[in-house]
């Protein structure tokens, strides 16, 4: 890997991430922390590495991510949506492998909103015939 700079963004329900990959030795700021110290649970620290585990780039690479919106969880799929992303602009014959696990497919799935009268976005109020 060269020493240019490799760019993707990532999204999930309300979250956005701008991920930036550079060669380096495996380090990721997340919002200019330490991805420990951003997510504290090693679920989803493991679901941000799993497209760089499975190109096998994950030690040569330094990510400095920008996120916002939306909750932990959904801000780590974003993470990881971006990363893909960054991938395949350093490298698009990955395109088969990153594919294959689904990385690279939005997750377009977002809260229903609630409607007027009903008590959720489908919840109708109990019936009561008499």
């Amino acid at each position: 890997m060269n020493n240019k700079q490799y760019y993707g963004t990532g999204r999930r329900k309300t979250s956005t991430a701008r991920v930036f990959m550079k060669s380096g030795n495996g380090n990721f700021i997340i919002n200019n922390n330490n991805i420990n110290k951003y997510f504290t649970n090693k679920n989803q620290q493991l679901k941000i590495c799993q497209p760089l585990n499975l190109v096998k780039i994950i030690n040569i690479v330094n990510l400095y991510i920008t996120v916002k919106g939306g909750g932990i969880s959904s801000q780590a799929e974003a993470i990881r949506h971006g990363i893909s992303r960054a991938i395949l602009n350093y490298n698009n014959n990955l395109r088969y492998i990153l594919k294959k696990e689904g990385y690279i497919s939005r997750d377009s799935r977002k809260v229903e909103r609630k409607k007027p009268g009903f008590k959720k976005s489908r919840k109708k109020p109990q019936f009561s015939k008499r």
